[in-house]
């Protein structure tokens, strides 16, 4: 189905289906609902891909970037949500495309470390952490990873070690979790590249634009992750093919099919998407800076996971720590909190306490605010394979299709564009 080429271009996100209706791509108009990452970098990637075709990027709200937002005050600068970027070239590509590669850099080598806390103390997670599950674990969630429902808990079998890592990316405890969906090449979901992985990776690093990322590093943008925004939406302005259309309000399928005469078999969702059935969950945003002396005892580094339902913060972010570009006033350092709502009473006073019991945070802040908050789409055990054989009228994308983080969202849409420039061949 993808040729070794599609595979260096895209590698493991082709594990992912692409939810696209059979009429899309030899639609006469496009509509894209969602004015977010999705939405943008898939105007932006069909738009030039497709320079003929009218599209029209609807938005409900008055600002584009949807969970994508960066906070500043003074000095102290933070992302909401997404803060950094894991090595894969398609984000890379768009970078290098928007012609911002200037601002993009690695992050810190100092800040490679994470941690986890656990019943017996702080651990670093490393390879070694693996065998905190057991031979007898190991060999079970070997075998559960190639059931269709499986979930994270399923596949790692330590509740507290995989609940840390669901946290941290879904807001959701790992029992909770399709392990497809987060991890599907740990899984083996989807279809299998047609070469080793280990050749597969060496052409995939050479591949990349700008610079060639180290195995486990990040990247970010200088100023936050809304200058992508900022980038795309100033290509986009300059494309006479589009039309941005901002403050539609909510509306159902139908219903903006209707009001902007696309067919739905012409539009793609990338938008929350009305009548969804499995919920979600919520988080709030904290921002905490201190005095570098105050916090001495924090070692640098990525952040720290807190699986532990008794405490309100689920992880810290080292916000300071990890950028190339600064993010707190000299001699100060930034972190950011997780705050799920199913572990927080709504006291600002808890966030504070609880911070305290944790290890070398024990100072005063310089500051201590809450920044934000946080709709996560829950994707249940089973979730990925029930997309499988999608055969919708209407084309879905993003955070409620089958991605799950920024690079998964801004392959996708390349994917997506792919096809109008295929089609066009055929």
């Amino acid at each position: 189905m993808y040729t070794l080429e599609d595979w260096v271009r895209h590698g493991d996100e082709l594990r992912r289906p692409l939810l696209v209706s059979d009429g899309l791509v030899g639609s006469e108009s496009v509509g894209i609902v969602g004015g977010g990452l999705s939405g943008l970098s898939l105007a932006y990637r069909i738009g030039t891909a497709r320079p003929d075709l009218p599209i029209k990027l609807i938005e409900k709200t008055g600002r584009l970037g949807g969970v994508i937002e960066t906070w500043r005050e003074g000095e102290w600068v933070c992302d909401l949500s997404v803060n950094a970027v894991r090595p894969h070239p398609s984000f890379w590509r768009l970078v290098d495309d928007l012609d911002m590669g200037g601002s993009f850099h690695p992050s810190r080598t100092t800040a490679s470390s994470r941690w986890v806390i656990l019943r017996d103390g702080k651990h670093m997670i490393s390879p070694a952490t693996i065998l905190k599950i057991g031979a007898l674990g190991l060999l079970r969630g070997a075998l559960n990873s190639r059931k269709s429902d499986s979930s994270v808990l399923d596949v790692i079998q330590n509740s507290a070690i995989a609940d840390a890592m669901t946290l941290g990316i879904v807001n959701d405890t790992a029992a909770e979790v399709d392990a497809n969906f987060l991890f599907p090449s740990l899984t083996g979901f989807g279809p299998k590249a047609p070469i080793s992985r280990r050749r597969l990776r060496r052409k995939i690093s050479k591949s990349y634009p700008i610079f060639t990322p180290r195995k486990g590093s990040l990247a970010s943008l200088e100023g936050g992750m809304e200058e992508i925004i900022q980038g795309l939406h100033n290509a986009i302005s300059k494309m006479g093919n589009i039309e941005i259309i901002m403050e539609s309000g909510e509306g159902s399928p139908d219903e903006l099919s209707s009001a902007y005469n696309i067919p739905i078999s012409s539009m793609i969702w990338a938008s929350k998407l009305p009548g969804r059935n499995y919920g979600q969950t919520t988080l709030s945003v904290f921002v905490v800076g201190y005095p570098e002396e105050e916090v001495s005892g924090v070692e640098t580094g990525y952040g720290t996971l807190i699986p532990d339902s008794k405490l309100p913060i689920s992880g810290i972010l080292h916000e300071s720590d990890i950028h190339y570009s600064s993010r707190a006033p000299e001699s100060h350092r930034l972190f950011r909190l997780m705050v799920p709502h199913s572990r927080w009473d709504g006291n600002e006073q808890s966030v504070r306490e609880a911070l305290r019991k944790i290890d070398g945070f024990s100072g005063e802040p310089a500051i201590l605010q809450k920044i934000g908050e946080r709709e996560i789409p829950r994707y249940p055990p089973g979730y990925l394979s029930s997309l499988m054989n999608y055969s919708g009228d209407l084309s879905l994308s993003g955070w409620t299709g089958s991605g799950v983080s920024v690079t998964h969202v801004v392959d996708e849409a390349e994917r997506i564009s792919e096809l109008f420039t295929q089609a066009r061949k055929d």
